[in-house]
């Protein structure tokens, strides 16, 4: 058996393992994470990507070379957000704007909730949320492209 068929079984039955306990997985992440800063790479953005468990906390979290301090919390809670609040932190944005029905929301929650784009939930094959996304580290464009990126590769390799 090759590198890549073993890789591919690898995955397969991590995803398994994964969907059986409810929570994204160890191996999940990795390769999720892997997938997300080879992506921020190819924009030139040195990313913080997070990644949580169904109940927000973090399963894994990696800081590309050179990547910003601060992005390190933002990336881990724009992931809790995602989870906690059952959407992309980017539908939150508008929520929470003033005359939105969630403003003042992020000064919730021990100022945890993250309410600009970067953060995606991640969901069984049933729909169900098992895990977050959290990736901080370029704008706000940027940090949602990649979330939305990973969110879009976790699903494909969930079916």
């Amino acid at each position: 058996m090759d590198e890549h068929a073993l890789r591919s079984l690898i995955d397969t039955i991590a995803r398994e393992v994964g969907a059986a306990s409810g929570d994204v997985s160890l191996e999940q992440a990795r390769s999720l994470s892997e997938q997300v800063q080879k992506k921020a790479a190819e924009m030139g953005v040195n990313a913080v990507v997070a990644i949580s468990n169904r109940a927000a906390r973090p399963v894994l979290v990696e800081c590309m070379d050179n990547s910003y301090i601060a992005s390190y919390d933002i990336a881990v809670q724009k992931a809790f957000t995602s989870v906690s609040l059952k959407m992309s932190t980017s539908e939150l944005k508008p929520l929470a704007q003033p005359g939105g029905s969630l403003y003042g929301i992020q000064f919730t929650n021990n100022g945890q909730i993250v309410i600009f784009g970067g953060g995606e939930p991640l969901c069984n094959a049933s729909g169900e949320i098992i895990g977050g996304l959290g990736v901080s580290g370029g704008t706000e464009e940027q940090d949602t492209a990649l979330a939305a990126y990973g969110k879009q590769l976790f699903e494909k390799g969930r079916k």
